[in-house]
């Protein structure tokens, strides 16, 4: 067994495979999670619906967490539990590890727009955080309203599952108003379906649906896993991009407006009421917007899907949006010898399904051609990430400093024995996993696994 010891700030899909590798290599691994659970974006951005996935999933972080190497830390959050700096230069770790995700929302690129966050406009982030807990009996989360007639600005995988979240959400109040008690899962399978079996409409219920709008067209939503290098692979994947776009609509009945982009916002009674649109049109493959075509559109609410980033870390050097690397195959962070970024710490991608190739080059996503093969796809997308860390670790291993002291060993033991003592953790994790797993949905409406 080595001497070295290893920090993993994060615990999810790229943080456990690289604890995993550690581990497997006879190293000691220390995985700081800023949550009870280091599921990350399975739990709480990848939308509750997809049971099977989320379980299995989970399981395979448990089995990489659950090695004799690894130690479990939870509820530190790096920058604020404790300190970067510090972290780096004076606890010892032969080296620290930034796995920490993409959990800022993209701003709304509206002047004065975040003043309104909460009074009319939501995030993303917090929006399906809130919808993927809210059941919970014990929750005391953010509250979030789902009103009729809300305005989603995005245009890709994530900004669709913000539709079908408010599709749901209406359908199933007014369903419930007329004495029908419709289960997420069955509205899952297709709201259309379910309007058609019970010979109802969105105008029997009163229902006018959300909207999307986005800034291009349903063909140019990066929904392929198609190639784009060539005209021809472009055409196709815009092919596909489209019947992707339309199996979504015609299963969950939400409106969308392509070509436009938000300019302004429309404020009445200290609370956004709604937004500014501009008409933007493609003229010879670039977007150019429509001079003399704004208008309003009046809505209850605006959310905002259009990316996420990593949250700054005090200490961490930035390159605009994302922590500035040096080395491009290893991801190390500038100004220092042994920190390095993994996953969407780099790429500053949010969606779950992206895979950090490594470095400032974010890959395709990787998304079946229909709804209905979308899980398997986003199983793939995990399993390239995970290739992609264990590529990375292998890399990391060059530049690990000598091996620590006793001394310094027993430092480091007593720096983690504290926080994990400071947080209730008593060393067992699956003993932990099972007492702060939350309630599911599926177990208290009675839904089959």
């Amino acid at each position: 067994m080595s001497d070295h010891y290893i920090a993993i700030f994060g615990g999810a899909v790229s943080g456990s495979e690289a604890a995993w590798q550690f581990a497997q290599k006879g190293i000691r691994v220390a995985v700081f999670d800023q949550n009870p659970l280091p599921y990350g974006k399975i739990e709480d951005g990848l939308p509750k619906w997809h049971v099977k996935l989320r379980d299995k999933e989970e399981e395979k972080i448990n089995e990489k967490l659950s090695h004799p190497l690894v130690q479990f830390i939870p509820n530190v959050q790096l920058g604020k539990n404790v300190d970067f700096q510090e972290v780096v230069r004076e606890w010892g770790f032969s080296a620290v590890l930034l796995a920490n995700g993409a959990w800022r929302d993209r701003p709304l690129p509206i002047e004065g727009a975040d003043d309104f966050e909460g009074k009319g406009l939501y995030y993303q982030n917090p929006f399906i955080y809130w919808y993927n807990h809210y059941h919970e009996p014990n929750f005391s989360g953010q509250h979030f309203d789902t009103p009729d007639n809300a305005i989603i600005i995005g245009g890709g995988l994530a900004s669709l599952d913000v539709a079908k979240v408010l599709m749901f959400e209406n359908v199933q109040r007014a369903l419930k108003a007329r004495g029908h008690e419709v289960d997420l899962f069955t509205l899952d399978r297709s709201i259309a379906k379910v309007l058609e079996d019970l010979n109802l409409t969105l105008d029997d219920l009163g229902v006018k649906g959300c909207t999307l709008y986005y800034r291009r067209r349903a063909m140019d939503m990066p929904l392929s896993s198609s190639p784009t290098d060539t005209p021809e692979q472009v055409a196709k994947a815009q092919i596909t991009n489209e019947k992707i776009f339309n199996n979504y609509q015609s299963k969950y009945l939400f409106n969308f407006e392509p070509l436009h982009v938000p300019v302004d916002k429309i404020v009445e009674n200290g609370q956004m009421a709604g937004l500014i649109f501009r008409r933007t049109e493609m003229q010879n493959g670039r977007l150019k917007e429509v001079a003399g075509s704004d208008y309003e559109v009046r809505s209850p609410l605006v959310i905002s899907s259009i990316g996420s980033l990593p949250s700054p870390i005090p200490g961490v050097p930035m390159d605009g949006t994302i922590y500035e690397i040096t080395e491009q195959t290893c991801c190390r962070v500038k100004g220092f010898n042994t920190v390095f970024a993994l996953g969407n710490a780099v790429t500053g991608r949010g969606n779950i399904i992206e895979s950090a190739r490594h470095g400032r080059q974010v890959s395709q996503a990787i998304i079946g051609q229909m709804e209905q093969g979308r899980e398997k796809d986003i199983e793939t997308g995990f399993r390239n990430r995970e290739d992609v860390v264990a590529g990375q670790v292998n890399q990391i291993l060059d530049f690990l400093p000598e091996e620590l002291t006793p001394e310094a060993m027993t430092k480091v033991n007593h720096k983690i024995s504290h926080l994990q003592q400071a947080a209730g953790y008593g060393g067992n994790f699956m003993e932990w996993v099972e007492k702060q797993l939350p309630v599911r949905l599926e177990d208290m409406i009675g839904v089959k696994h």
